[in-house]
């Protein structure tokens, strides 16, 4: 366990001296005083007003942000440690393989998530001062959401960081399913499907192993219930979860598919040639 903290504190103190942890930071920090600079705390929509509001906003943003960035820093974590040449260093010194890759994936997973909760945290504080009301329940909920959505989107660039050769390649593979994720995204490329008339339980079948869409669709059903946005599609969804189920579903789906790849990046990592 020694060599596991060590590990995940050396990662913690390399990204917080990185230029693309400083760009990722002020993006995250930025939405929020951005969102309270253009007085979004002001406005209503389907009864969410104040902190509640900018929440709303701050979420949909951030599952369009979040994942790029997970993906393509991470991508490079493994791969660009192998460029480098910090393996053959690596193998010099006692400490496991194990010990290694978890702590790695353990200190990039709070360097990813602390700002985006961070920047929440922030956005309660200030409008506490203002005198908002403050939306707890929301708060909870978006707060486990981005989790699982950062450890799902870590996961992945584990595995594929291990697969490639070069960060080059990784990028490119992590920039790749990046967008196959979003095309998939609001049923753009389902739509071929339906026109084939494939049944709908088999559509939205597709659409929620997306963790993406996953994540998309648990926020829309904090805001609404029934999932109106939705249309006929929110029938299959309730009718088969129901929204608690849903909602338990959004959060332990993603975290699972986090750690299988996450595993499977292991497992590619101790077997492979390390040089």
């Amino acid at each position: 366990m020694r060599e596991f903290w060590l590990t995940a504190q050396t990662d913690l103190l390399e990204s917080f001296r990185a230029k693309w942890f400083v760009a990722y930071t002020l993006v995250f920090g930025g939405l929020v005083v951005l969102l309270f600079a253009f007085g979004l705390t002001e406005s209503r929509i389907m009864g969410f007003t104040g902190l509640s509001r900018l929440m709303v906003t701050y979420i949909q943003l951030a599952m369009a942000i979040l994942p790029v960035f997970v993906l393509i820093t991470t991508v490079r974590s493994v791969a660009g440690d192998r460029e480098a040449g910090v393996y053959e260093y690596l193998l010099s010194l006692p400490i496991g393989l194990a010990p290694w890759y978890w702590g790695k994936l353990a200190g990039r997973f709070l360097v990813v998530f602390l700002p985006v909760f961070l920047a929440m945290v922030g956005a309660i504080v200030w409008g506490s001062v203002k005198g908002a009301e403050v939306p707890w329940v929301l708060f909870i909920w978006y707060t486990a959401l981005l989790m699982a959505l950062a450890w799902c989107f870590l996961g992945i660039g584990m595995l594929l960081s291990t697969l490639s050769r070069s960060a080059d390649v990784a990028q490119a593979s992590a920039f790749v399913v990046w967008l196959t994720l979003l095309l998939f995204l609001d049923l753009i490329l389902l739509g071929t499907l339906i026109r084939n008339q494939i049944p709908p339980e088999t559509v939205v079948g597709i659409a929620l192993a997306n963790p993406m869409q996953v994540f998309r669709t648990a926020a829309m059903l904090l805001l609404d219930s029934q999932l109106v946005m939705l249309g006929p599609s929110a029938y299959v969804i309730l009718d088969n979860f129901g929204q608690a189920g849903y909602m338990a579903y959004a959060i332990v789906y993603p975290m699972l598919v986090g750690t299988a790849c996450a595993f499977g990046g292991y497992l590619l990592f101790r077997r492979g040639d390390l040089p």
